[in-house]
């Protein structure tokens, strides 16, 4: 079992550079399907989840090159399944980003029932609902999801209940085959959204909207293969600022779009941050106590739920008490117990926290929920007095790469270790 072990208290500075955005690559790999042939991939983070969705298109007959450690070239033009493994899926939700792909290259799919963090059901109705609408019809099977298009896809307006990024993007994808036009009402907004639709223009669709409300998709009859730049991750980003934020001392953060943060910076500035913005990148820096500010999570351009642990980390080092609102995901504050073991005074009640800010934490032993929770308590490590010991690592590396590596560059004293497991008597 490997742990990442953190001495707190030394200085933490620097430049780091972040990969491309997890939840972007993902769905750009799934979106290959669609274009048979040889596409590439740049800036592709060299992470655990890339690694699963990769074994997911290989299982569909794809062939993937890894041309360097963050570029893949994916031939799927010899993709000949419409079966997804369970073992695969059962892995991590975003591979049921395949089921629109599938469907609109094959007119069927089979797709387990999604796994991955668990932060909330995260149910998969508005992506089933919607591609109804567009004349797909489902048969769940013993946790199977059997899609098929039997009369062809069909454009349709289609109104989301939330605006899903998961529901949005199989919609965006399965409608680009469908005939005639599809509407999106309510989309997700976020920047990965965006990048997928560059994606697919670049192939030769014709998605019109993205990054607003109303998407609008003009069914085409083929896509070519494409060389694309996956867009930088705003969340690991995110994540390096709210350390610098906590240690106080300077952090260039670099190779992402600053406006993908926008909310997060300003609220961050509100709690006595600075943060200097240039082209891709932000220098973060803190010389006064960190103020306490109200929060809520919310889609695209509200505050990220991808970005709430690591707040609530500054939050509870905070001078007064502020409320943090979870609305996204129900499941999203297990992160507030094991903070809470670090010294952190933080009351749960329903989807709110109640945070009370304390003077600083304690090392401790503590185990990373999700995927970033774990980032959270390595963060808090770094200024906790003492050792902290985080376990069920595998979390963290679902979405960053070399995460302890880039804290060493930074000057943190910190370091992976494999310790024995336990056994059960």
């Amino acid at each position: 079992m490997d742990v990442i072990r953190i001495e707190g208290g030394h200085r933490v500075e620097g430049v780091v550079r972040v990969e491309g955005a997890k939840n972007s690559a993902l769905k750009l790999m799934a979106a290959t399907i669609m274009a048979p042939g040889v596409n590439t991939l740049t800036n592709v983070p060299n992470i655990s989840d890339v690694h699963v969705m990769g074994k997911v298109l290989k299982r569909l007959g794809a062939q993937i090159d890894v041309l360097d450690e963050h570029t893949l070239r994916i031939d799927t033009s010899t993709v000949d399944s419409w079966e997804t493994p369970y073992e695969l899926v059962a892995q991590m939700r975003a591979s049921t980003a395949v089921l629109g792909p599938l469907i609109s290259r094959f007119g069927r799919a089979t797709v387990a029932m999604p796994g991955g963090c668990n932060i909330g059901a995260r149910k998969i109705d508005m992506h089933i609902l919607g591609l109804q609408a567009l004349g797909v019809e489902f048969d769940l099977d013993h946790g199977d999801i059997n899609a098929t298009a039997p009369h062809g896809l069909i454009g349709d307006t289609v109104t989301l209940d939330f605006a899903s990024v998961g529901a949005t993007e199989n919609l965006m994808m399965a409608s680009v085959h469908a005939k005639g036009v599809t509407v999106i009402d309510n989309a997700a907004r976020e920047p990965e959204i965006v990048d997928l639709a560059n994606l697919l223009n670049e192939m030769g669709a014709k998605v019109h909207g993205a990054g607003s409300p109303v998407i609008e998709i003009e069914g085409v009859d083929e896509l070519h293969p494409v060389t694309h730049e996956v867009v930088g991750d705003r969340i690991e980003a995110g994540t390096f600022i709210a350390t610098a934020g906590i240690v106080g001392t300077p952090i260039e953060v670099c190779g992402f779009e600053p406006s993908h943060l926008g909310l997060v910076l300003r609220k961050y500035e509100q709690m006595g941050i600075t943060i200097e913005r240039g082209e891709r990148m932000v220098r973060v820096y803190r010389d006064k106590p960190l103020a306490s500010v109200d929060i809520q999570t919310l889609p695209f351009p509200g505050f990220p739920t991808d970005m709430q642990a690591q707040t609530m980390c500054l939050l509870a080092l905070g001078s007064e008490s502020c409320v943090i609102t979870e609305n996204v995901f129900e499941n999203r504050f297990m992160f507030a117990s094991e903070l809470q073991r670090m010294g952190a005074d933080i009351r749960i009640e329903g989807h709110h926290a109640i945070v009370h800010g304390v003077k600083g934490f304690s090392g401790a032993a503590v185990k990373s929920p999700d995927l970033r929770g774990g980032a959270a308590l390595v963060m808090a490590g770094l200024v906790a007095d003492g050792t902290t010991v985080v376990s069920d690592i595998y979390h963290i590396d679902r979405g960053y790469e070399r995460f302890v590596e880039k804290l060493q560059g930074l000057g943190a004293h910190v370091e992976r270790v494999t310790v024995p497991d336990t056994p059960v008597i």
